[in-house]
């Protein structure tokens, strides 16, 4: 009896010790490990890829955001705010309904088929809206001018950017109504143009939150 105890006794600590050996390791020890690696090497990444702007976060390179106006009386769907460069259509899977602290899109697609009647409707009318409210005096839109990520949203339906060809045909808008030159808000634009990765991968795309931080900046010096 007394060995038969001895024994389950030694049993017990020694699943006692590798349980406490492997917190130690998997709990402890190699989450420290990674959060430094990440911290040391990939800080801006493992942060969330902050965007800071007037010495605060206001939001992610990684995340779209809406510029709109405030809602009117009875409306439910907000215009838009044109006197900001517009990013690409948010038709997700609805709006946030449990967190309404953040007015944030949920992610994932339409799910919808090209032939869609909906998806057609949505497409048709966000074409003839970038149409009318980027063509003013002196310069028109054709519709064969707006590009597809004008027009439709994307996979996630949180797409932080949208293709130079769709921020070019912002800019006359974007001049008229802040008071600035087509030359100056084009610059802008061309600065924050990122090309191809390597050359090759992917395609040159604006990210709308960057490039309204220095629209915003512009125009407080002008």
């Amino acid at each position: 009896m007394n060995n038969s105890v001895s024994n389950t006794a030694r049993l017990l600590w020694a699943g006692l010790r590798a349980l406490l050996v492997l917190t130690l390791v998997t709990g402890v020890i190699y989450p420290l490990v990674v959060t430094g690696i990440a911290q040391g090497l990939f800080s801006d990444r493992a942060n969330g890829s902050e965007i800071k702007a007037d010495g605060k976060v206001v939001g992610s390179s990684l995340i779209g955001q809406a510029y709109n106006l405030p809602l009117k009386k009875g409306q439910e769907t907000p215009e838009p705010d044109l006197k900001w460069f517009q990013g690409r259509p948010q038709n997700g899977l609805g709006s946030n309904s449990v967190n309404t602290q953040y007015k944030l899109i949920l992610s994932g697609a339409t799910n919808r088929s090209a032939d869609n009647k909906e998806l057609i409707d949505w497409v048709t009318a966000a074409k003839a809206a970038v149409v009318k409210d980027n063509s003013v005096n002196g310069y028109t839109v054709r519709p064969s001018d707006v590009p597809a990520d004008a027009v439709t949203s994307s996979g996630s339906g949180l797409d932080p950017d949208i293709s130079p060809q769709y921020a070019d045909i912002q800019v006359h808008r974007i001049a008229e109504r802040n008071g600035l030159s087509v030359a100056q808000v084009r610059e802008v634009v061309d600065d924050h143009t990122e090309r191809r990765t390597l050359g090759f991968i992917g395609e040159p795309r604006v990210n709308v939150l960057e490039l309204n931080i220095a629209l915003k900046e512009l125009v407080s010096k002008s």
